[in-house]
């Protein structure tokens, strides 16, 4: 287990393009760290980095006290787990998993104890002599597992290791992996674009932007306060309503400061983002944290609107409602409703201070 710290860090290919921009990032000893955001925003440029891939333009990559930047790849202590699962399809499952153990010169009465204990591991102490074309996705990407794991590295790469199984396949090897993960303690790297795979997995989060993090933090603390419009629209579904904030200024906002934000016509009060002058702000609140009242209702930091659809999901049933702005708002009533609206009724939305958010437009 180690430690990985990257500061400064660039990388520019040929042509100019810069992928990764100064970037600073510190991953606990241990810990499993998720690189999320969309295609073309830097993650998996990152992770070849630290995996020693891709050489930066500029800036440092430790593990631990070690400096790694101009190390090779096969010298950096890494276990490698990909997208399309690379295995040796002429080769065994045994074979597959042994390979980076023989490649160490280790003896043959060891290899033989390490590679049955890592498939019993992963769950495939039976499929030793199978070939890797006679395996399902989510088999194939076990052995993969046990093959990054079994030379006992020092950090674990893993690059969208999910994105290639269908969805009740992807929880069980999701469950697998952060099993594994716990049991043996081991620095992970985990890139996705999922970001419930990241907020299942992950002890911390890097939300990338443009080769940048947008915001870094515990699943809860992303989700419950983002810093930017982003960053609420990338993790769980967020209304995301214009409005002109009224004061204080969010640049002399703390961090448990309120601010007020005039929604078609009206003032709401919710949590400030520091550090941010402007008079356009966007009023960030989750679905599920909006109460729908009827109309007459109109509580203390409420909007009124009308009832614009309705749908009907078992556990849940899902309001969209109109503002008098013409702005559309989602509304999310789970377990049995208090009140029953129909499209057209006109309603109140009443929004928690606490939870809601003012961030820059």
């Amino acid at each position: 287990m180690t430690s990985i710290r990257i500061n400064d860090l660039s990388v520019t290919y040929g042509s100019g393009i810069q992928v990764i921009d100064r970037l600073h990032l510190d991953i606990e000893e241990g810990s499993f760290f998720t690189l999320l955001g969309p295609s073309g925003c830097g993650k998996t440029t990152l992770l070849r980095v630290i995996a020693g891939f891709i050489e930066p333009s500029a800036g440092q990559v430790h593990f631990g006290n070690i400096d790694m930047t101009r190390l090779p790849a096969h010298q950096r202590g890494i276990g490698m787990v990909f997208q399309d699962y690379a295995l040796f399809p002429d080769k065994t499952v045994f074979d597959n998993v042994a390979y980076g153990l023989r490649a160490r010169k280790i003896d043959g009465l060891t290899i033989t104890r390490k590679v049955g204990e890592y498939l019993e591991r992963v769950g495939m102490q039976g499929f030793a002599e199978r070939y890797p074309p006679a395996l399902s996705g989510g088999q194939r990407q076990r052995v993969a597992l046990a093959r990054a794991l079994v030379i006992e590295p020092r950090v674990l790469l893993m690059d969208e290791p999910l994105s290639n199984l269908d969805s009740k396949l992807r929880l069980q090897i999701r469950s697998a992996i952060a099993d594994l993960q716990r049991e043996i303690g081991i620095t992970t790297v985990f890139v996705t674009h999922d970001q419930e795979e990241a907020l299942a997995l992950s002890d911390q989060i890097a939300l990338m932007k443009k080769g940048r993090i947008e915001q870094l933090g515990s699943p809860q603390e992303i989700y419950q306060r983002p810093a930017s419009a982003y960053v609420a629209d990338f993790i769980g579904a967020a209304n995301l309503i214009q409005g002109e904030v009224q004061g204080p200024p969010l640049a002399a906002a703390s961090p448990t400061s309120e601010v007020a934000i005039r929604i078609a016509g009206q003032d709401l009060r919710a949590q400030a983002t520091p550090g941010q002058a402007l008079s356009l702000g966007c009023l960030i609140a989750r679905p599920e944290n909006i109460q729908l009242l009827p109309a007459e209702h109109a509580p203390h930091n409420s909007l009124p609107g009308q009832v614009w659809r309705k749908q009907y999901l078992g556990h849940k049933t899902s309001y969209s409602i109109e503002l008098a702005d013409q702005q559309q708002v989602a509304v999310d009533c789970f377990g049995p409703a208090r009140h029953e609206f129909a499209c057209g009724q006109a309603v109140c939305l009443q929004f928690d201070a606490q939870s809601s958010r003012v961030v820059p437009r």
